[in-house]
């Protein structure tokens, strides 16, 4: 091919995409009402487009094996105002803000799910990807904790980033960064960068040892500076507060980091720190349907109780064992077999927790799910549920619902990953991805631009935000295709974190059962025929 034109690519109506019209899928899919729930999915091809995903939301100066090519370097002076290099690291959603709650929050997603199904990324020829995924976040992390007690916690105003509608490689708006140290804390930033760092420390540990160590030492310094310097980190840093507020406060992320952090060390100050403040912070006594990058409870109280039993005094038994009774708590909720609460579904079968942004909850629960069958299946241990008790293939099977409607399995007909599948969101709320590529158009798109020319249209979006997971469908499983439509057509960093590890384990799943080696007992319930 020719060089385009590049004055061509710039013009929003230059080259219109052909695509079904709504009304005519709906009635189209009303006739042949099978081809909106296909039986089985390419979980291999979900995972290669979730990683993809990660490289376009990158900050910073891209690298030479960049694949997502309609991206460029983008803010490149982030820090030199205020003296530091705060080069990198990842925007969150579909605006240019960095966001060190969700970032590291993200961070911890994805190491979890690589540490825990290493050998099935492995398997699909993606953990190379993986660990380029992760280490791109965590080499920020490291350059913004730049003294044991200081955190460069957001880089960019979410106020004045949200008057314009810019691509990253233009942004005229605010970078501005804001810090927290002894005087100014911030305990959620601090403890999850530590959880994020200590999760990291664990992939990388045979591959890069000394990066590790160095990610280890990151992580214990900042759960010191969390757990001594106390504060909600949305009243030191008030340009977080409209966009990320610290709703659960901090003890939740205490409790996660310490736990992360044992995990990678051993060292058992830290399940100390878990098992004698469980029940004061509530991680022994909070019951919770819900796992989100401000409510930890969840996820902390699985960590628990994967923990072994074994070589525990009677009391820190018992403290394990109530750890171990809240996550299944949540388990069961979402599984619906708590006798009183349960997590929301649509008719359609989807978990259902809120109207904003509901798959990070979905996907979320998909990773904790997933892992706790594991657990269950390794411990050759049962699930005990209100209604009834629940065996490992059971929850694997649940999850697996969950994934086949994020790909389409739904009364829609539409994955909400984007890039997979025949039908997909073709107008994501995203400003890189809805706005002609700087690699195509460098001429300046300036802010009030970017929104009379690009985000009112009605076409789709000149670039394809492969691997995101958008907000997903309403209560009811109608979801409309809108730029304007943020609640569900914005994608985060945070939904398809998780994700990751969970096709990885159902690409392993779907292979074994149509091998004739495939063990019997491995998979009764869940069905990939």
């Amino acid at each position: 091919m020719g060089k385009k034109n590049m004055q061509s690519q710039c013009h929003p109506f230059a080259h219109p995409k052909r695509f079904l019209p709504r009304f005519l899928l709906v009635f189209v899919l009303s006739l042949f009402p099978t081809l909106s729930f296909p039986q089985s999915f390419d979980y291999g091809d979900a995972l290669h487009k979730s990683l993809l995903y990660f490289e376009a939301q990158r900050s910073g100066r891209l690298p030479y094996n960049q694949r997502v090519t309609w991206r460029h370097h983008s803010g490149l002076t982030d820090g030199l105002e205020q003296g530091v290099d705060l080069v990198g690291g990842y925007y969150d959603a579909g605006d240019n803000v960095k966001f060190g709650l969700p970032m590291a929050y993200t961070i911890t997603l994805l190491s979890w799910g690589v540490s825990e199904f290493e050998d099935q990324i492995a398997a699909a020829g993606e953990l190379q990807h993986a660990l380029q995924a992760i280490k791109w976040g965590t080499d920020y992390l490291i350059k913004a904790h730049t003294h044991p007690h200081v955190l460069w916690a957001q880089v960019g105003d979410g106020d004045t980033d949200h008057l314009c509608w810019q691509r990253p490689e233009d942004m005229t708006t605010s970078r501005r960064a804001y810090k927290l140290d002894e005087e100014n804390p911030g305990s959620e930033v601090a403890a999850e960068t530590a959880a994020a760092m200590a999760a990291a420390s664990i992939v990388f540990r045979r591959t890069n040892p000394h990066y590790s160590h160095l990610l280890l030492d990151h992580a214990q310094q900042l759960f010191e500076f969390g757990e001594k310097y106390r504060g909600k980190y949305d009243e030191s840093i008030e340009a977080a507060k409209g966009y990320y507020p610290s709703v659960s406060g901090y003890l939740d992320e205490l409790l996660w980091a310490a736990l992360w952090v044992y995990k990678a060390t051993h060292n058992h100050t830290y399940f100390n720190y878990a098992t004698e403040n469980g029940e004061a912070y509530g991680g022994t006594t909070w019951a919770i349907t819900e796992f989100s990058w401000d409510v930890k409870y969840a996820g902390l109280q699985l960590l628990a109780a994967m923990l072994p039993m074994e070589g525990r005094n009677k009391e820190q038994k018992q403290i394990l064992q109530e750890y171990r009774s809240k996550a299944e708590y949540y388990i069961c909720a979402c599984l619906n077999k708590n006798n009183s609460t349960n997590v929301k579904r649509t008719p359609g079968g989807l978990l259902y927790t809120r109207r904003w942004n509901n798959m990070q909850y979905v996907s979320n629960a998909a990773l904790l799910l997933t892992a706790y069958s594991s657990h269950l299946h390794s411990t050759n241990q049962m699930l005990n549920c209100h209604t009834d008790l629940v065996g490992p293939n059971e929850i694997l099977s649940f999850v697996k619902s969950q994934v086949d409607y994020i790909l389409g399995s739904n009364p829609m007909g539409v994955s909400y990953l984007v890039g997979y599948g025949p039908s997909y969101p073709q107008r994501v709320h995203h400003r890189g991805a809805s706005t002609a590529s700087y690699r195509d158009c460098k001429v300046f798109l300036g802010c009030m631009q970017g929104y009379h020319t690009w985000f009112v249209r009605h076409a789709p979006n000149p670039n394809v935000l492969v691997g995101a997971l958008v907000g997903g469908p309403d209560l009811n499983d109608e979801f409309r295709d809108g730029r304007d439509n943020f609640a569900q057509t914005e994608a985060c960093t945070y939904n398809t974190a998780p994700l990751v590890g969970v096709f990885a384990k159902l690409h392993e799943l779907e292979k074994e059962s149509f091998s004739s080696t495939a063990s019997p007992s491995l998979l009764p319930l869940v069905s990939f025929v």
